[in-house]
């Protein structure tokens, strides 16, 4: 779970019931709701606060105003925070109106309405994998400006809201903004059909075993709005990881052009595998949204266990040749932008027949001296696989040396690619 918001300053106890001119204090959404506007003095109550309005700013969402209510349910009009005097703890004083009628609410791009688009909203939990709602939201005011810091997961929210704030059962279960922000602002906050979730930066550095748990926990649109927000790569990764029902709600949803950004990051039998967990029809349709090359693979692997190993390879790999120094090696990978999964070794080839002379682990060019090449500390001979080798070969070997790649070479052991063993090992089985 992200940590809590700092605590930054307390209020005055001895500066009434308002905050002393330039003090920070902390205010909760459920408190301010329903509470009385006033002009003037405390007997000219006007409205009550249906709802805050946010707009977007760095760090955190600033107040605009307030979503005023008149009687039977119905807001519909809207006073600016510049007309906010002071927040008492029985009502919000403001500015006169400025003709018979404060302006109708309209809302606008990027506008935050705290009840009803955060309230009760369900928040992924990035550390537990879980799903949690938001029971309440927490403010900072400072000098006549009020900003979103927080939201708060903890039962006490409702304990403030049935006007129990002063008993606490639990203690409070604090995210800072910066970890809930909605995967699409532009979708979720006009059209209020997504629910919130981690930062799509955030989303990216999560193992893609944990995305999977967490799409399988959600539903309808919040699955398919946490899926649509990964990087093509990071939702290859996450869709094989996912279970046979994920795989087929996740399809089902996706449009041929962001089928085949993801399936262009997946392993001919990372799709077969994903193709087997499609009823038949929809197996067809998704077909065509691949290269014919590719689907004909594709159909191959599906329809005989004899596969090739030249079938089941992926270009998701480091080849360097043999005179490659090591500190030129590492610093190529710091800057390529390699997906993790292709960094455990390094292999390395001839520099013009691209034939297989060994292979170097990343732990020993870490621990080599920069000048070293890659034919000093490389080992050799390397156990690989022949492109005419069958899916059993290939078990076997796994099951037998424990790599999590092996490389496939041709009949003059020049290198194709390699296999992993989540590829292999892991998934359902391909139909006979």
């Amino acid at each position: 779970m992200a940590a809590p918001t700092k605590n930054v300053a307390k209020p005055d106890p001895q500066a009434g019931n308002g905050p002393a001119a330039g003090a920070l204090r902390f205010l909760h959404f459920s408190e301010l709701l329903k509470r009385s506007i006033c002009v003037g003095s405390i007997n000219n109550r006007i409205a009550k606060v249906a709802d805050l309005v946010f707009g977007q700013s760095e760090p955190f969402p600033e107040a605009v105003g307030i979503y005023v209510e008149h009687g039977w349910g119905n807001a519909t009009e809207f006073i600016s925070w510049d007309k906010v005097i002071k927040i008492e703890d029985d009502a919000i004083f403001v500015q006169p109106r400025p003709a018979d009628r404060y302006p109708p609410f309209v809302d606008q791009p990027g506008w935050i309405l705290v009840d009803k688009h955060l309230m009760g909203r369900t928040i992924l939990d990035i550390d537990g994998r879980r799903t949690e709602v938001v029971n309440d939201v927490r403010f900072l005011e400072s000098q006549g400006r009020l900003l979103l810091i927080d939201v708060d997961l903890s039962f006490n929210g409702f304990l403030r809201r049935w006007g129990l704030g002063n008993h606490r059962w639990v203690k409070d279960d604090l995210i800072s903004w910066k970890y809930v922000q909605p995967l699409s602002l532009e979708d979720a906050i006009p059209t209020d059909r997504l629910k919130l979730s981690v930062t799509r930066y955030q989303l990216q550095d999560m193992p893609s075993e944990d995305l999977a748990d967490a799409l399988e926990e959600l539903s309808g649109k919040e699955q398919q709005a946490l899926f649509s927000a990964l990087d093509p790569d990071k939702a290859a990764e996450t869709l094989t990881e996912a279970e046979p029902r994920a795989q087929r709600q996740l399809i089902e949803d996706l449009t041929p052009a962001s089928a085949r950004a993801v399936f262009d990051h997946m392993t001919t039998l990372q799709l077969a595998n994903l193709f087997t967990s499609l009823p038949q029809e929809k197996m067809r349709e998704v077909s065509t949204w691949l290269p014919e090359a590719r689907a004909e693979a594709v159909r191959n692997l599906m329809s005989e266990r004899e596969s090739k190993a030249k079938d089941m390879i992926s270009s998701e790999f480091v080849e360097k040749p043999l005179s490659a120094r090591v500190g030129d090696v590492l610093r190529d990978l710091r800057s390529a932008g390699h997906p993790p999964r292709s960094l455990s070794y390094v292999f390395v080839v001839a520099e013009e027949t691209r034939v297989l002379e060994g292979i170097a682990d990343l732990r020993d060019l870490v621990l080599s001296p920069d000048e070293a090449t890659l034919g000093d500390i490389m080992i050799s001979p390397v156990v690989s696989a022949q492109a005419t080798d069958v899916r059993d070969d290939v078990e076997k070997m796994f099951e037998k040396y424990g790599f999590s790649m092996i490389p496939v070479v041709d009949d003059q052991h020049r290198l194709l690619g390699v296999i992993r063993y989540n590829d292999v090992m892991k998934g359902p089985e391909l139909n006979t």
